[in-house]
Formats: C-alpha cells, structure tokens, sequence
C-alpha cells in the first residue's frame, strides 16, 4: 500500500532539476501508484511541509525572506522559460563554400 495519496489536480509548470537516483526513484513510485510522476513529487512536497513543525512555524511569523534560488514558473501564455534580459539568439553565420581543388598528376 502507498504511504502517499495522490489525487490529481491544478498544475502550474515549474523547472526544477533533480538528481538521478532522486528522478529514478519518483518515476518507480509514480509506477508504484499509478500516477504521474508530477503528482509524486508534488505530494511528497505537500508531506515534507505539513510534517516539518519547524518550517510550518517559519511560514506562519511573519517574515521576508527570500529563496536563494526560487523555482522558474512557466506562467500561462509563455513558450518558453525566459533568459536574461538583453540578451539575442546567436546568428546564423553560412558556412563558407570551399574552392575547387585542381589535381594534377606528377609522373
């Protein structure tokens, strides 16, 4: 039996990078459960926070603190993840045409 409860919901996208064994680990309890590796990581979060007295402490005083590396949000309406402002594309530069080659035969 499943130690987590996973119903889907809502989603929003949000980029996180995670390591191997941790990825292999969600996709073989998504396979466990059924469910959409998504909905593994989101309930384990959801867990992880209503279990932690501590950090359910910190989020109830008030307090401004930010994260130093906050999760990328795909709002709706976005193709893509943003890059730094200012910056372009690389240009496409044509590859040069090569020049015939004359052989000759020396005897």
């Amino acid at each position: 039996m499943p130690l987590l409860e996973i119903v889907p919901s809502k989603k929003i996208t949000a980029t996180v990078s995670l390591e191997e064994p941790t990825a292999n680990l969600v996709n073989q309890y998504a396979a466990f459960t059924r469910v959409a590796a998504d909905d593994v990581v989101n309930k384990a979060l959801e867990y992880v926070f209503t279990k932690d007295k501590d950090f359910q402490k910190f989020i109830d005083s008030p307090n401004d603190s930010k994260p130093l590396h906050p999760l990328r949000i795909k709002r709706n309406g976005d193709s893509a993840p943003k890059g730094r402002s200012g910056r372009k594309p690389a240009a496409s530069v044509p590859a040069p045409i090569p020049a015939p080659v004359a052989h000759s035969v020396v005897k």
